[in-house]
């Protein structure tokens, strides 16, 4: 299961051009249409605004969203990535080249030359999140059974290809093929892990990695705690470091008049096996509450790549060392746990949750989803291995209402071949992020690949859907699934899930192109 490296935002920046022209009239008729709506929601806006209260981070989160994330409808969507990949970029650049009729300003100061006037212009979006609706009703079901089903035809989808298409704005199923079939879901089971662990634990909770002193032995104990972006490398992309961390428990020590510690690590946050049934395998290191990089051995971010044999170990080694650098000498680290007694000397934490899931969700991190079905665990009271995750997810998604009827979670990645999800779950896990009273949940869609652009999409869809669809895709041998966001022609958000299992495994490229295909003609499709 191969996963692309994000393409730098520069390297898109053609592709961003030439989209952005060609939706260049449904963003006019977007902007006139919403514009009423769009001075109501400034004219409500200002009171809070005016408080200078600084919002969490599931507010900002909502509020791109709500203003600016086009879920593939706007100049967001044509613009192309999202976030730290350079989607708010594309949006100021393309904003200014349409002539600065609009756009969403993500924190620019005010006045500053060369940035567009924070007025959202993309309808579509809002009425997808739950606005009053601008746009024609929603596609007719006959005219999209007419549309999807010869493609869903493709001998290349196996012999028996799922789907299910929903009208995000109403929930209503708008097209289904075996939609309620428990299927194999490969990695979109990642879909389910995000907004299992958002809903546990809310977009702002952190991860905290601490280093402790026990007063009486004089024993640093490093303690895990479930960070799975933790890294000691020089650059930290934003990630807590393992470095700061070692410079803090130095000066602490030094503070104390220490110089010399037994140093030892604990990984019991984490319960149950730390090996993955698949077993060493480089699309994921052992499952433990501490380690450094992902327990890889050279410079990836993602994808698979050689790991440690120990990512707990190696983590508190390379602590050692750090703390060597500083003038503190240590013993070579053992197992240990951390008693009650023991005094934090220093810690780090996590980016905010929303962060963690967008980057999972877009790389296909299997270490971060096995982590986050473990904190869910965690935080919903069960035991903090395999079962127990996949008993928190399913309860919280069943306590958000959603269907889980013949779903099974075997782990968080979607690595495990006995996962089961269904169409129907997977497009209203899709239609529960976007919905405005769950705002906790919006980074399970910002996180989604965009087609042409970011993550595991990055190479496909390079017909006119590229910048249109943003999906998750599962993929593992014979088993294909694509899930995510799409607006029609008639700018109506739509949620979407292709199933296919027992596929030729020796043609994966052909089964992506079929479902591509298939997502391609619902962006296209009008159907009425």
């Amino acid at each position: 299961m191969v996963v692309p490296e994000l393409r730098p935002w520069r390297a898109a920046k053609p592709h961003v051009v030439r989209l952005a022209d060609a939706v260049r009239p449904r963003l006019a008729r977007a902007a006139a249409a919403t514009k009423p709506r769009l001075a109501r929601l400034a004219r409500a806006g200002k009171p809070q605004v005016a408080t200078g209260a600084r919002p969490k981070t599931w507010q900002y989160t909502a509020g791109a969203a709500t203003a600016g994330l086009a879920l593939t409808a706007g100049v967001v969507t044509a613009a192309g990535p999202w976030d730290s990949s350079g989607q708010r970029t594309a949006e100021r650049d393309r904003a200014v080249a349409l002539g600065r009729a609009g756009g969403t300003d993500h924190g620019s100061a005010p006045g500053a030359p060369g940035r567009p006037r924070p007025a959202p212009t993309a309808g579509p979006v809002l009425t997808g999140l739950g606005g009053v609706s601008t746009v024609k009703s929603a596609p007719d079901g006959k005219a999209l059974t007419d549309a999807l089903t010869p493609l869903l035809k493709d001998p290349a989808l196996g012999p028996r290809p799922a789907a299910a298409v929903i009208d995000v704005t109403t929930g209503r199923r708008l097209f289904g093929k075996a939609s309620d079939a428990a299927l194999t879901p490969a990695s979109t089971t990642k879909v389910a892990t995000a907004v299992a662990a958002l809903s546990a634990m809310g977009a702002d909770h952190r991860l905290t990695t601490r280093a402790a002193l026990e007063p009486d032995t004089k024993e640093v104990v490093l303690v895990g705690g479930g960070d799975p972006t933790l890294t000691a490398r020089k650059s930290t992309d934003g990630a807590a470091s393992l470095r700061t961390l070692a410079a803090g428990t130095a000066a602490a020590l030094a503070d104390r008049g220490i110089r010399e510690v037994t140093l030892s690590y604990d990984t019991t946050r984490y319960a149950g096996d730390e090996m993955h049934p698949i077993g060493v395998d480089g699309n994921l290191a052992r499952v433990t509450p501490l380690m450094a990089d992902e327990g890889r051995t050279n410079d990836s971010t993602s994808g698979p790549a050689q790991r440690v044999t120990d990512p707990a170990a190696d983590a508190a080694r390379r602590f050692g060392e750090f703390l060597k650098s500083h003038g503190i000498k240590t013993t070579a680290p053992g197992l240990s746990k951390a008693t009650t007694r023991a005094k934090t000397l220093a810690a780090v934490s996590s980016p905010p949750l929303s962060a963690v899931v967008e980057r999972m969700l877009t790389n296909s991190d299997n270490d971060i989803a096995e982590a986050l079905a473990r904190q869910t665990a965690i935080a919903t009271g069960n035991r903090a291995d395999f079962a127990g995750a996949g008993k928190a997810i399913s309860g919280r998604l069943r306590a958000l209402g959603l269907p889980v009827k013949g779903a099974a979670f075997k782990d968080g990645s979607g690595l495990n071949r006995a996962d089961r999800l269904t169409p129907d779950l997977l497009t209203a896990l899709l239609a529960k992020a976007a919905d405005p009273s769950h705002p906790e949940l919006r980074p399970a869609l910002t996180g989604l690949p965009v087609a042409g652009f970011t993550g595991t999409l990055t190479t496909r869809y390079t017909d006119g859907a590229s910048g249109v669809v943003r999906a998750k895709t599962g993929t593992l041998s014979g088993v294909h699934t694509l899930a995510g966001t799409l607006v029609d022609e008639d700018g109506r958000l739509l949620a979407f899930a292709f199933m296919a299992t027992d596929t030729d495994p020796g043609r994966p490229a052909a089964t992506q192109q079929a479902l591509d295909r298939i997502a391609s003609a619902l962006a296209a499709c009008g159907c009425r």
